[in-house]
């Protein structure tokens, strides 16, 4: 009888074991910071109410090379998942990228109004294009950081302006700025301001900060360029091998998780500008004149974007929508 007994449970544990999902997750975000933590609590918390039924094994600090190459090892099935900028999906669902058009919004509030009326959307769709998300975490505006002094379009022209690799949106809005851009991966920004193969980015505040970007640069051009955020995906030829019941599971509690970083980080985006404006980086701030420069190129930008179809004139025309009745109403 104890024998017969013993034979079963052996017999359970081992079919639990052989049911066990176990979903592998690269980022370029360095271990030991507090989005990892965040997130890994989440992971644990999944395995321990499925019972280990759905595990995570997370890569962070860009072990796996950068989002170009996690993109690729999501397709050949190395991967399972990444938690990647925006632009890495471009290729998967470019209308992903409206938010950050050249100068969209003008503040936060006007940010927050749009995604509340279009990130459910955004996840919608791009689960129609495989890949199954859990929400956006906010990256923040991204500014000029340079160098040089950047306060008008002109003396951008004069300098070496990385855009990140891969992304179709930067890559053709900054054309109509008459810019030629040095594409490169995340990975490779710092070494190249330490080379001197770049000497300009555009890139939020928390980002220069944790990557020490902020290290190689003495000027910031006050005027929010455009607006990034990040979002974790898992291939959805994975996710639907756990069962129903666990699927909920998953995006309940990563839903959570990922409101939790988005907040974190519109609060951690505010404080690393302070930051930065105490450090030895100067604060340069557009006159009038400039600033209407900037707006008639960012214009330029979108209608190119529109004439390439880079982005669909669908989503731009929501956006646009959703903007003017916030300023409408404020």
């Amino acid at each position: 009888m104890i024998r017969s007994l013993s034979v079963i449970l052996l017999a359970l544990l081992f079919s639990s074991m052989a049911c066990a999902t176990t979903f592998k997750i690269a980022t370029l975000s360095p271990d030991g910071s507090e989005w990892i933590t965040i997130m890994k609590n989440g992971m644990k918390e999944i395995e321990k109410k499925t019972h280990g039924r759905v595990r995570f094994k997370l890569y962070p600090g860009g072990v796996m090379g950068d989002d170009k190459a996690v993109m690729r090892k999501i397709r050949i099935r190395q991967l399972q998942g990444g938690a990647v900028t925006v632009g890495s999906i471009s290729s998967v669902y470019p209308d992903a990228l409206v938010y950050g058009l050249p100068m969209l919004f003008n503040n936060l509030d006007e940010v927050s109004y749009v995604r509340s009326k279009l990130d459910a959307e955004i996840v919608k769709n791009l689960e129609k294009k495989g890949f199954i998300s859990f929400g956006l975490a906010e990256g923040g505006f991204a500014y000029i950081m340079s160098h040089y002094p950047v306060a008008d379009v002109a003396s951008l022209r004069k300098y070496k302006t990385w855009i990140p690799a891969s992304d179709k949106v930067s890559e053709e809005a900054i054309k109509a700025y008459d810019i030629q851009p040095v594409p490169l991966p995340l990975g490779d920004v710092l070494t190249g301001l330490q080379t001197g193969l770049i000497d300009t980015i555009g890139a939020p505040a928390i980002a220069a900060l944790a990557l020490h970007w902020h290290t190689q640069v003495k000027y910031l051009t006050d005027m929010p360029l455009l607006y990034t955020y990040a979002l974790m995906i898992i291939d959805k030829r994975a996710f639907n091998k756990i069962s129903k019941q666990d699927q909920k599971l998953v995006r309940e509690v990563l839903g959570r998780v990922f409101r939790q970083l988005d907040a974190k980080n519109r609060d951690d985006n505010v404080k690393a500008l302070q930051v930065l404006s105490q450090q030895h980086i100067k604060f340069i701030k557009p006159d009038e004149n400039q600033l209407k420069e900037w707006r008639q190129y960012s214009e330029k930008a979108k209608q190119h974007l529109l004439k390439n179809k880079v982005i669909s004139s669908e989503m731009i025309n929501k956006v646009e929508k959703y903007l003017q009745e916030y300023r409408s109403q404020h």
